[in-house]
């Protein structure tokens, strides 16, 4: 017979792969339709949607990828340890592309506000997908670091044909994940995006308290852009609150080692990074009036079994909507 600490650990498995499993559904088809939303409505096809693209890949490959990872190096099979690092910097790589999309989106947003009569010639379309690019070469980079030598190998004797328990911890060290990856790749991206937003608060304000100078369109156009920064600052803000636990884990974990976290409370941490990939569909849906009237048509259509293709909305009523009003 089993023990009643086995029992309780068996228990707790079933329950974290169950929340894992409804977390990846959640994410996977949330972001598949916010890309399915852009290829749809040509009115979403500017810079800033190629980002929030580009965010929403991130977050599926979450939810097909990263989850999917986790919760099989929480089950601790066997095998090399080349592997087992290989599939934990996937962890880290599609992190790493998220924190840049932010802070891409960021940046759009700021020249927008900073330059709005140069903004077109400056931020085109290739440009953009140039950066999406670059976001995503980074990402490979920096999710790579522990592959060419910073990890466990050297201080724990591993040779590379022996075979360990495939764990995140086994393979990628604490000084890697709070020096580099944490204060490096996350903090600083995040202090700059604070700044970013601040700074567009700033001149949105003061661009709206000029009554006397301000035009009817150029009011308009500032508090629509006031309302696009609110939800991307919303989509900034969540992910601080659910990535934040899990690396404030790893640094009591490096810096008090002889601390013993609870496995409940990184399961919980796990849990808040992996549900932010969930959160920003939602984000869209309920703040953007031209990604929610575009999910709307694409679940009537779904519903009536017709095909849903970017070609059928030349004319359609979003588009309509769009050229009639500044409301996202």
């Amino acid at each position: 017979m089993s023990s009643p600490g086995v029992e309780k650990q068996e228990h707790m498995d079933v329950v974290y792969i169950s929340i894992e499993v409804a977390i990846a559904v959640a994410s996977v088809l949330g972001n598949v339709l916010v890309v399915l939303a852009v290829y749809v409505n040509r009115a979403l096809r500017d810079t800033t949607f190629s980002f929030i693209v580009s965010l929403a890949v991130a977050d599926i490959a979450v939810g097909s990828l990263v989850i999917p990872l986790a919760i099989v190096i929480s089950l601790g099979f066997s095998t090399q340890f080349y592997t087992c690092l290989i599939l934990s910097s996937l962890v880290l790589i599609i992190t790493q592309s998220s924190i840049l999309s932010l802070l891409a989106i960021a940046i759009d947003r700021y020249l927008r506000i900073k330059i709005p009569t140069r903004y077109s010639d400056i931020v085109t379309q290739g440009r953009a997908y140039m950066a999406v690019c670059m976001c995503w070469i980074l990402s490979f980079l920096s999710g790579l670091v522990p592959l060419v030598g910073w990890n466990n190998q050297s201080s724990r004797n591993l040779s590379n044909s022996s075979e360990i328990v495939c764990k995140f911890k086994t393979v990628i060290r604490m000084d890697y994940m709070v020096y580099f990856n944490f204060f490096v790749c996350v903090v600083v991206p995040l202090s700059l995006m604070i700044i970013l937003y601040g700074e567009i608060f700033r001149v949105i304000r003061q661009q709206l308290n000029r009554r006397a100078e301000a035009t009817c369109d150029r009011e308009r156009y500032y508090r629509k852009e006031l309302k696009l920064a609110k939800s991307l600052a919303l989509v900034v803000f969540l992910f601080i609150m659910c990535w934040m636990p899990i690396h404030i884990i790893n640094c009591i974990d490096f810096f008090c080692p002889y601390y013993e976290i609870p496995k409940f409370a990184v399961y919980i941490g796990i849990f808040m990074s992996h549900v932010n990939s969930a959160l920003n569909p939602m984000v869209y849906a309920f703040r953007m009036k031209r990604f929610r009237q575009t999910l709307i048509l694409i679940t009537r259509r779904c519903m009536l079994c017709k095909d849903t293709m970017a070609t059928t909305y030349p004319s359609s009523t979003i588009e309509a909507n769009d050229k009639m009003t500044v409301n996202l």
